[in-house]
C-alpha cells in the first residue's frame, strides 16, 4: 500500500529532540534486554531448585554454550553474576534486583494481556518481548485498568 493511500491520517512529527528520545529508549532497552533475560532465567532455574548451570541456560535460551560463556563473562564484569568453578551460576544482590525488577514487569504485561483475552501462550511469548520496551507509566496504566471496575 503506497504512503498516499493511508486510511488512517499521520499524527504531525514531535519535535526533534522529543522524537529522538524515544529511539534512545528504545535502543537502550534493546541493550538491556539481553542482560534482563538471562538475569531472570538464572533466578528461575536456582528458585526452580536447581543450579543456573552454562548448559541449562543454552537449552533454555535456544543459544550455544559459547554464546552463554561470553554473555556470563559480561555479567560477571558488570557485577551481576559470580560463577564457582565446577558450580552453577549465582546472582549477586545487583542481579537479583534486576531479575525481580524483570520478573514483576513480565508478569504486569502477560496479565494485561491475558486481561485483553489473549491465551495464555501467546500473552507469555509476547510479554518477553514487550517487558523490556514499556516505560513505567504504561505499567501503571496496565495495572489500573486491570483493577479498575468494568
Amino acid at each position: 500500500m503506497a504512503l498516499k493511500n493511508r486510511s488512517v491520517p499521520r499524527e504531525p512529527l514531535p519535535d526533534a529532540d522529543v522524537h529522538s528520545e524515544g529511539f534512545r529508549q528504545q535502543r537502550q532497552a534493546r541493550r538491556s534486554a539481553l542482560v534482563e533475560d538471562y538475569v531472570e532465567l538464572i533466578a528461575d532455574l536456582i528458585e526452580d531448585g536447581n543450579e543456573a548451570r552454562q548448559v541449562d541456560i543454552a537449552a533454555r535460551l535456544g543459544v550455544a554454550q559459547p554464546t552463554v560463556a561470553k554473555m556470563l563473562t559480561r555479567l560477571c564484569a558488570d557485577g551481576l553474576v559470580s560463577r564457582k568453578p565446577y558450580r552453577g551460576v549465582f546472582l549477586t544482590e545487583a542481579g537479583r534486583k534486576v531479575a525481580e525488577e524483570s520478573r514483576i514487569r513480565h508478569q504486569t504485561v502477560e496479565a494485561f494481556l491475558r486481561s485483553l483475552g489473549v491465551s495464555a501462550e501467546t500473552a507469555r511469548i509476547d510479554a518477553e518481548g514487550i517487558e523490556h520496551h514499556v516505560s513505567a507509566e504504561t505499567l501503571e496504566a496496565f495495572r489500573k485498568a486491570m483493577t479498575a471496575p468494568r
